[in-house]
């Protein structure tokens, strides 16, 4: 805090206003000795000499835009109401250690560096070029970005001292209700003798949780909410979102009539004879994939459920498939529709107004740049999530470069087109079924080199391995031929074992022969572990599907080919939503284990010299 004061006085050139005098002002704020001792300012103005008590009304201004705005309000006193005549002489003598204490001035700044994190590609970058701490440069952004990583930093450490606090209480009551049981079991009365000792216990007589918490409270409503409490403690204290009944009737509706638009398909589809339809339309194969802080579960599967409707419904529309006798074209408005389904949800997902969870889409768009962008921003769970969930999107990819192509170059309304005649369309139909894959291997490179774990290594030798298998399988479905088919063939068995292997071992932290559940894990959230050695079994059998192309199993009597395209794309959804209970049930069990219950925060200051703090 000293260090963000000195930053805000030296960006903002402050004046120091004393009684009725403006004037060039050094300010020093002298940092508390103690639990309870306040903050003292000492300011020179005009070369004489001022010292404050926490209070004194000196307010520090600065001459912003002509006009002057009040800047740095000091911590003030905390209460000594209720505590013991040792806890007050023990204040008084912090009051005096303090006015004896060098006082924080804002030469601090000479002592002090910014730490760069390279979370951004500039900084990514600059670590790389340069160093991973700066001089200041005494900047509004500089100062911008200061106080939001100490507001994170404040925000987060509430958190904690709250957990903690809640944590003793929890073993206090544990106490209590232990020793009763034990009482109405043996008909002894031994708790209250426990129970004194307990509550004489360093655990029941602390009081440094709560006062962390005051002291912190008034510290952060002081330099962060500009003195208003309310504000402060919204900031500190976010408040619980309340459940909408609305969101579940909807959800219920959308629901049922997904249901019946998919039985009104069918029943089109047989009744038209549309499975021995041959045509080059396009493909209905779009996975929409919703995710954010802000979303409870019923809020996804309404997402899921609107989607769904309206995905149908579109599908449903398309079929009507009359073409005019005479000119031997479709009607262009049921051509468009496939396109316009996508036009009207790429708006909804980059619609700027405050409508349909904007926050959650914005923070799904930001991890979607992020992992565009890797391995130039740092890597979270939500980035490197996301990246799993996109390898399983290829056909959805693919989709939507058919998309340009057939409505760009083609001509829809005859349903016909060249794209796979162009060379152009081949190379692109191949790099971006791979660059999803390419994205999440950057990242495990991002990771091998800021953590130094050799697992990130060989992760991204799995997505290598999938990138190389996918080529191949891609090239032998184009050109056919022996030589390819054995590639393609040799590369999908490699990568099929590898993230078969990865998947259920590294990823779900099974197969543990010497567990205390034989052949999974320790932890179980389950209790019925056969579904763990099912979900085992259907991993596998659905990683296999990778192999259809090279097997030419992409044909089906029963099935027109377009349809067996999708039903292989939604097998591979299936599997992600699989693998992706049992990744996060493993990731909470190994955070569990190594006791991470925080994040770590960044902090924004860097000392030289480690005495002046």
């Amino acid at each position: 805090m000293d260090a963000l004061i000195a930053l805000r006085i030296r960006v903002d050139k402050p004046y120091v206003g004393v009684g009725h005098g403006f004037g060039p002002a050094e300010v020093r704020v002298a940092a508390p000795a103690g639990n309870s001792a306040p903050a003292t300012v000492i300011a020179s103005v005009n070369g004489v000499k001022q010292e404050s008590s926490p209070f004194s009304s000196i307010v520090l201004f600065s001459n912003m835009k002509g006009g002057l705005h009040m800047d740095v309000i000091q911590e003030v006193e905390m209460s000594t109401e209720g505590n013991s005549v040792g806890e007050q002489a023990s204040t008084e003598k912090n009051r005096k250690d303090s006015r004896s204490f060098r006082p924080a001035s804002i030469d601090v700044l000479d002592h002090v560096k910014i730490n760069v994190d390279p979370d951004t590609p500039v900084s990514t970058l600059r670590n790389v070029i340069k160093s991973s701490k700066s001089d200041p440069s005494f900047s509004k952004e500089e100062l911008t970005k200061a106080e939001e990583k100490l507001r994170k930093a404040f925000v987060e450490f509430y958190r904690q001292l709250r957990l903690l606090k809640s944590y003793c209480f929890l073993n206090m009551l544990a106490f209590s209700k232990i020793m009763k049981k034990y009482d109405k079991i043996t008909s002894r009365s031994a708790s209250k003798s426990y129970l004194e000792m307990v509550d004489k216990s360093y655990l029941g007589t602390s009081d440094e949780v709560n006062k962390l918490i005051e002291r912190l409270e008034a510290t952060f409503i002081k330099h962060f909410a500009n003195g208003n409490r309310r504000k402060g403690m919204k900031s500190l204290r976010p408040g619980h979102k309340k459940e909408r009944h609305r969101t579940t009737f909807f959800l219920g509706l959308f629901t049922g009539c997904s249901i019946a638009l998919v039985a009104a398909i069918i029943v089109s589809i047989h009744a038209r004879n549309l499975l021995n339809h041959e045509d080059e339309g396009s493909t209905w194969i779009i996975y929409f994939h919703s995710t954010g802080t802000e979303l409870g579960f019923r809020e996804v599967f309404l997402l899921a459920s609107g989607l769904s409707v309206l995905a149908l419904a579109a599908v449903l529309s398309n079929l009507d498939m009359e073409m005019d006798p005479r000119t031997q074209s479709f009607e262009a408005l049921t051509e468009l529709v496939p396109l316009g389904l996508v036009t009207v949800v790429l708006l909804i997902t980059f619609c700027p107004f405050n409508i349909i969870y904007r926050s959650s889409r914005f923070f799904l768009l930001r991890c979607a740049w992020h992992c565009i962008c890797a391995p130039l921003y740092k890597v979270t769970l939500s980035d490197f999530f996301l990246a799993d969930q996109l390898t399983s999107q290829v056909q959805a990819f693919r989709s939507l470069q058919f998309y340009v192509c057939y409505y760009g170059w083609g001509d829809f309304k005859k349903r016909s087109n060249r794209c796979l005649e162009s060379n152009v369309y081949e190379i692109l139909y191949i790099v971006v079924a791979i660059i999803p894959f390419w994205s999440r291997a950057l990242q495990c490179l991002r990771r091998l080199f800021e953590e130094k774990d050799t697992m990130q290594g060989l992760n991204c030798l799995k997505y290598f391995s999938t990138v190389v298998a996918l080529v191949m399988r891609t090239i032998y479905d184009l050109r056919r031929g022996p030589f390819w088919k054995v590639m393609a063939a040799s590369t999908s068995g490699v990568t099929t074992i590898y993230s078969t292997y990865w998947d259920i071992v590294i990823d779900w932290g099974l197969l543990q022969r010497n567990a205390r559940n034989p052949w999974l894990r320790d932890k179980l959230l389950i209790s019925n572990k056969a579904v763990y050695f099912v979900a085992i079994v259907v991993n596998i059998l659905l990683r296999l599907v990778w192999m259809q192309l090279v097997l030419d199993f992409n044909e089906a009597p029963f099935l027109h080919r377009r349809a067996m395209v999708a039903v292989v794309a939604c097998l591979e959804i299936l599997r992600r939503g699989i693998w992706n209970f049992f990744r996060l049930e493993n990731e909470h069990f190994n955070n569990v284990g190594k006791y991470r219950a925080f994040k770590s925060v960044p902090l924004p200051f860097h000392y030289e010299d480690e005495k002046i703090m």
